[in-house]
Formats: structure tokens, C-alpha cells, sequence
């Protein structure tokens, strides 16, 4: 004769999986689905372009620190970024996250030419006055090519 326990478990966890295979997927905190609705950041593509935003919401953008500095020219005109605003996709190619409106984060492509201190020197990049990302840069490129999630 079975007992009480040997007949109610398995119907007990039959029931719970029973239930959990009935929840919608975006109801699981852990899913992709729930992550995209009300994780930290999303991508806006940009049209035309391979590029993706990057729009935090405000609590990330402060547990993330992030930090800017203009880029500026020097007395010939040439373009100087923060040395720290740079960084390096798997190819070598040098970018900047410009920072086009609060929150939102897009990569610029910068050709750099000499690195004297805390200086790049670029003979291609975003405008003098452009605000570029100097704390958070690699985070941001995290971000956009979907490590973490």
C-alpha cells in the first residue's frame, strides 16, 4: 500500500511545474523578455547606419557614474579627445560614445593620429564642443554589443 506522502508529493510537484509552464514568459524575472522591458538599457538602431543608441534609464546612468568631457581643438585646429573617452572594438578601430541628449549614448568612429598624456590627438572625429563619455565608455560598449544580457 502506498503511503500518504509516496502519492501527494508527485502530484504536488506535478502541479508546480504545471504551473510554472502556464506563467507567460515575460513574467519570469530572469527572461529576455522581462530584460528588455525593464532592464537598465535599450538599443534604438540607427537608421542607415550598423550603429545602435545606447539610452539608459537615470538609475543606471548614476550606478554606472558616467562621465564626459568636450572634445576640443588646439591653437591649429586640430581635435583633441580625453585619452580616457577612447576605446577599441575586436578590429583595433578607435571610438568615442558621444552623449547627443540625456541618457542617450551613440559610437563615433575616431581615427587617431598621436596620444601625448591625457590627449588624443584625431584626425577624424566628432566636432569641437561634442560631449564624449570618459567614465562608463566600456560599460556603454557592453551595452550596445549585448554583453551581460
Amino acid at each position: 500500500m502506498l503511503s500518504f506522502r509516496s502519492r501527494v508529493v508527485p502530484l504536488l510537484a506535478a502541479l508546480a511545474l504545471l504551473a510554472i509552464a502556464a506563467r507567460p514568459p515575460c513574467a519570469w524575472a530572469g527572461s529576455e523578455a522581462a530584460k528588455k522591458a525593464n532592464g537598465p538599457s535599450r538599443l534604438e538602431p540607427v537608421e542607415g547606419t550598423k550603429l545602435s543608441r545606447v539610452v539608459l534609464t537615470q538609475s543606471a546612468a548614476q550606478r554606472l557614474d558616467i562621465r564626459t568631457s568636450e572634445i576640443r581643438t588646439d591653437g591649429s585646429g586640430k581635435l583633441i579627445a580625453p585619452y580616457a573617452a577612447l576605446i577599441y572594438d575586436v578590429s583595433g578601430g578607435a571610438w568615442v560614445y558621444t552623449n547627443p541628449s540625456p541618457l542617450a549614448y551613440l559610437r563615433h568612429a575616431v581615427v587617431v593620429e598621436t596620444i601625448s598624456g591625457p590627449d588624443a590627438y584625431l584626425a577624424k572625429g566628432p566636432a569641437a564642443g561634442t560631449q564624449v563619455v570618459t567614465v562608463g565608455a566600456s560599460e556603454l560598449y557592453g551595452a550596445e554589443s549585448g554583453v551581460g544580457h
